[in-house]
């Protein structure tokens, strides 16, 4: 397959994209169409397996595919995840079991997040998570490499990023570290994206943005709930927005995640009495992103039969359960977990139970809360 086989696959992307409202702009279709997604995969990426006696993750090397079908990988609209556990797909000998740690996320997710971002010639921008340097390159592509600046915190992955970039002659400012710092104390971007996701609104990037820049963060939690909200800043520094329509997410930023933990079993001898919020709310997006801020300290441990909510800061307890009789609910220690999240359901039914984009987020140096409806409506703190 030819160089010129790869950009008609470039431009047959940028069509689908754009059939789908999710490429909407001349300059960005530039860049979807000038830049070569395979570069940014490397020489492998994981294939998830859904046999569940296998392990998940099973590594395709370039080297072993002919190159049409790579290429046709390449282009489609789908996440190739390039390392699990932090072991890269060009180094993994077999098979592996774990989480992924870095991806190529899917073309329409990115290109419908640089979109929504707004940018214009002169602009700055500051990507938190630079990941394989595919987004990167179409930043680059769109405004420049002077005007773009990049964190990630895994030098391997950013090594690999920075060769890729540099092949396809883009230099951009590429910095190895936490993205929770962001890049630069007292800077002034215009624009922050952010390709993973965060518990709350990481408070430095407030101090690297002047009045009117726009930060695009995907807000998410230890429930795994995600929604992505756009907010620009005032002339005091408050960050303030409505979350975005749709479905997206991102994998979490590893300084966000959850700590690990054993089996966790519920304590015997709990009374257990009826609820008007069943275990179903988790199954619903706008559902479990209201419980996630509801109790924003539990992760969610369940299956088909129950749902369980272990609060990892004071070992509180919530088991929710449905029966022939309906939804029940038992809850063990000092905080009633459950007690939160159908206050905050009772709200949100009031409300006409709205999706996602319903809400909105305000963020100060000192304090971060969702709302619903209006910043005067139900409000939620986050765990700042």
């Amino acid at each position: 397959m030819t160089t010129s086989d790869a950009a008609a696959l470039r431009r047959e992307l940028a069509d689908r994209l754009a059939a789908e409202g999710l490429l909407r702009s001349p300059s960005w279709r530039a860049a979807v169409e000038a830049v070569p997604r395979e570069l940014f995969l490397g020489q492998a990426v994981f294939r998830f397996e859904t046999d569940e006696t296998k392990p998940p993750w099973t590594p395709v090397r370039r080297s072993d595919a002919d190159e049409p079908a790579w290429l046709a990988m390449a282009y489609a609209d789908r996440t190739w995840v390039t390392q699990v556990e932090d072991v890269p797909a060009d180094r993994a000998e077999g098979p592996l079991d774990g989480a992924p740690t870095s991806s190529s996320s899917l073309p329409g997710l990115v290109v419908g997040m640089l979109e929504d971002l707004d940018v214009h010639e002169g602009h700055s921008v500051l990507e938190i998570a630079t990941g394989t340097g595919y987004s990167t390159a179409l930043l680059c592509h769109r405004l420049g490499a002077e005007a773009v600046t990049s964190v990630e915190i895994d030098p391997r992955v950013a090594e690999r990023a920075r060769r890729a970039l540099h092949a396809i002659g883009q230099h951009p400012r590429l910095v190895v570290g936490d993205g929770f710092g962001g890049a630069d104390t007292g800077a002034d971007y215009d624009r922050i994206i952010a390709t993973c996701s965060w518990r709350y609104l990481p408070q430095p990037w407030l101090y690297q943005v002047d009045t009117g820049a726009k930060i695009l963060l995907t807000l998410s939690g230890w429930m795994d709930a995600n929604a992505q909200v756009m907010l620009e800043v005032d002339e005091a520094g408050t960050a303030q927005g409505r979350f975005l329509p749709g479905y997206r997410s991102f994998m979490m930023a590893r300084s966000h995640q959850p700590p690990p933990h054993g089996p966790v079993f519920f304590p015997p001898g709990a009374d257990e009495h009826p609820t008007d919020v069943g275990p179903e709310l988790l199954d619903d997006w706008t559902g479990r992103f209201l419980a996630q801020l509801a109790a924003p300290a539990a992760q969610h441990i369940g299956n088909a039969a129950e749902t369980l909510l272990w609060d990892v800061v004071t070992g509180s307890q919530a088991r929710v359960r449905a029966d022939a009789q309906g939804p029940r609910v038992a809850q063990h220690g000092p905080v009633r977990l459950w007690d939160a999240v159908e206050e905050a359901a009772a709200a949100w039914r009031s409300a006409g139970r709205p999706h996602i984009s319903a809400f909105g987020m305000t963020a100060t140096p000192s304090e971060q809360r969702v709302w619903l409806g209006s910043p005067e409506g139900p409000t939620w703190r986050l765990p700042v």
